[in-house]
């Protein structure tokens, strides 16, 4: 339901309308207040106090403190081929051996034979929305907080049944639904959260209705009440914003640096933020020990962010050729999504199908300039407001094949997102290795029925090939 405040009661009212009563208006006001955010965060709330352990989910279950995991054909992540002969023993949430001797299992071990399948790393998506992936736009702009938190709740399983352990996200209010699933409340995949996605009047992230334009002094539209998003127009302002991102528990920072598919009165081809204004934000986060992503597509945009020092650029789809070699010369990160067709972005119409287009006419391109060129590449899918579209996030894995080798996709959906996500430093949210297996490393570990690298679409269907999932040394899924 859309509600108007005293911020237009001007055009509704008169001194006579008992709306004015003042007893009235302060639970008006209250009413408002209750936003979807205020209700993750009585969840996150609850989730620290340990009121509700666990309900109806896989984690509910104290997990075994020892698994083995034998007669498997092992991925460590960072391998181009198999290894065999080994087994790999877990206990409590990390691995303590890849034991290639095949000693006797310790005592007080739950056994998975695996029956020669092959194991590997939890994936992790660099590129997620967890709170936008599944649920309308429609509905996400209703900000009715139950069903966006039921759908979203939903789908951060799913997520993890899909193999996916970690993911990045890059934009949402998610701070205290990553709170809930590191508690045990819900399962899904563990968070690198990014916050409020952080932009100027008119960019990416800008979806102010109508009603909202002007900004009034000291009044937030409805997407900055709920955390989706800061719109800025000054450094002071920007920075401001941006530690607030990190008090509440930000590991990176995310700039909207130009216009989006899914915003459709922000062109692509626009800029936001000054290199000045850029150079401001990467300051503040440094001074967390952190970094700032930028959301940009056309060269001009991706070439203010790398000037302005960002570790790392999302997207870049219509950058050209000198524009991908800045990002080799400068050692800059670029996190990208292999879109080709609309099966992997939904029916799109008007103008977001025209951007969309420019999109799959520039995949190509890039993979082509980041081969050459020996860019650091991070993967991920960037699925957006549609349950029926989460599936594709697999897909958009195995899209990777027509530039890489099988076992390259796999690094990139692996090791080389882990090493993406060190950039967070001392922001990490969580203190261990990711994206490998290796002693010391936390125990998230798949195990597929089949050879991903002789044939990496066998991972399109998670559901049937999928047959192990264990994150933090907890199982998930196990069919064997």
């Amino acid at each position: 339901m859309l509600r108007l405040g005293s911020k237009y009661q001007h055009l509704i009212h008169n001194a006579g309308c008992g709306c004015s009563n003042p007893l009235l208006q302060r639970r008006s006001q209250y009413l408002s207040d209750y936003s979807r955010r205020n209700f993750l965060a009585g969840i996150g709330s609850i989730a620290a106090a340990g009121i509700v352990p666990g309900v109806g989910n896989a984690q509910a279950a104290k997990p075994p403190s020892k698994i083995l995991l034998r007669q498997i054909k092992l991925f460590d992540g960072k391998s181009d081929s198999l290894q065999t002969g080994a087994q790999v023993l877990v206990e409590e949430n990390k691995i303590v051996a890849v034991d290639k001797a095949n000693n006797p299992p310790p005592g007080d071990v739950t056994i998975i034979d695996c029956g020669d399948r092959m194991l590997m790393p939890g994936m992790i998506d660099a590129h997620w929305h967890t709170i936008y992936a599944a649920v309308p736009l429609q509905v996400l702009m209703s900000g009715d907080p139950g069903i966006i938190f039921a759908a979203s709740t939903a789908e951060a399983e799913r997520t993890l049944m899909r193999g996916f352990t970690t993911v990045r996200d890059l934009g949402g209010p998610v701070f205290t639904f990553k709170q809930a699933i590191d508690t045990g409340i819900i399962p899904g995949p563990r968070i690198f959260p990014s916050g409020a996605m952080i932009t100027t009047s008119g960019g990416h992230a800008d979806l102010r209705m109508p009603f909202e334009i002007p900004a009034r002094e000291g009044q937030l539209s409805l997407s900055e009440m709920m955390g989706s998003a800061a719109i800025v127009d000054d450094v002071g302002e920007l920075k401001r914003r941006i530690r607030e991102q990190l008090l509440q528990g930000a590991s990176q920072i995310k700039l909207v640096g130009g216009g989006g598919v899914s915003s459709p009165r922000s062109p692509l081809d626009m800029t936001t933020f000054s290199e000045d204004e850029i150079r401001a934000g990467v300051d503040v986060a440094q001074d967390w020990n952190t970094y700032v992503a930028v959301h940009a597509y056309a060269s001009h945009t991706v070439q203010r962010a790398i000037a302005g020092g960002a570790a790392c650029v999302e997207h870049a789809h219509l950058m050209d050729e000198d524009t991908a070699r800045m990002f080799a010369d400068k050692n800059v990160w670029l996190s990208t999504q292999p879109f080709l067709s609309m099966e992997d972005t939904g029916p799109l119409t008007g103008v977001g199908a025209e951007r969309a287009m420019q999109l799959f006419a520039g995949t190509p391109k890039i993979y082509g300039y980041l081969k050459k060129y020996g860019v650091k590449t991070g993967w991920g899918s960037d699925v957006l407001f549609s349950p029926a579209l989460t599936s594709r996030q697999n897909f958009m894995l195995t899209h990777l094949g027509n530039w890489y080798t099988n076992a390259e996709a796999l690094r990139m959906a692996t090791s080389d997102n882990a090493s993406l996500l060190a950039l967070s430093n001392l922001r990490t949210p969580y203190a261990g290795t990711l994206g490998v297996i290796q002693k010391d490393a936390f125990a998230d570990i798949l195990v597929w029925d089949g050879n991903p690298l002789d044939d990496l679409k066998l991972m399109e269907d998670p559901q049937q090939n999928l047959k192990v999932v264990i994150k933090d040394g907890r199982i998930f899924k196990n069919t064997l």
